[in-house]
């Protein structure tokens, strides 16, 4: 059975920026604040190497893998095993993003063997029309986010984002749809789970800041804050 994820929820992604002891520091933390606010779903993504030692100090996480091939055990040199990274832990995969990006064939194989291991599926688009392509895999989760805005600190437009979460919902309504294209601050974050995204992330607006912890911790916060507000 797939890790239980609870919304709104929120991904931070330090791609490689962080490794080793560093990026243990940010699961410490990512782990407590997901002991502090167990209402909410933290992921946190990290380099191939570093995913057994995370998942074996955490927890309460979901710990997240960034790229994953569909291949069986076996042939595949120099590719990501979907084996062993479950054999690790993980309990979550990106696929599809704008640096790692794959063809339909690819991706419809890697979801496939995902959910043979029980592994979440995030799967990013960088339209609305590759999203409504997408939502026919039926993935666990689709990000949307327009390739010309990661890291930019230009989010998406309120009309994009309400647009792209009614047109996956109409398709199947129990893919969750994150929104965080050009996420850098708490504004940002409070701002698309308003809008009615079910979860957001950011890489460049925590580790660029000037604080990255204290963002990290601040934009939880604005997550639990924008829940609070839609459910009053």
């Amino acid at each position: 059975m797939k890790y239980k994820i609870n919304t709104p929820f929120f991904i931070f992604n330090p791609k490689s920026y962080f490794t080793g002891e560093k990026i243990q520091e940010f699961a410490s933390l990512a782990e407590k604040l997901a002991e502090k606010y167990t209402e909410l779903s933290i992921f946190m993504t990290a380099p191939f190497a570093d995913l057994q030692k995370i998942t074996a100090h955490t927890r309460n996480i979901i710990v997240t893998a960034q790229h994953m091939d569909g291949i069986e055990p076996g042939r595949g040199m120099g590719y990501v095993l979907p084996e062993s990274l479950y054999e690790s832990g993980v309990k979550a995969v990106f696929l599809n993003h704008a640096e790692k990006p794959m063809n339909f064939s690819e991706l419809v194989k890697s979801i496939e063997r995902a959910n043979e291991l029980d592994i979440i599926t995030i799967v990013c688009a960088d339209s609305i029309k590759e999203a409504k392509a997408i939502a026919t895999l039926n993935p666990d989760i689709i990000l949307c986010e327009p390739t010309e805005l990661i890291g930019t600190g230009q989010t998406s437009n309120d009309e994009y984002i309400r647009e792209t979460n009614e047109a996956i919902k109409q398709i199947n309504p129990d893919i969750l749809v994150m929104q965080a294209a050009g996420i850098s601050n708490t504004d940002d974050v409070y701002k698309v789970i308003s809008l009615g995204a079910d979860g957001t992330g950011c890489t460049s607006g925590i580790t660029e800041a000037d604080n990255p912890k204290e963002m990290f911790e601040s934009m939880i916060y604005s997550v639990k804050s924008a829940k609070r507000e839609l459910e009053q």
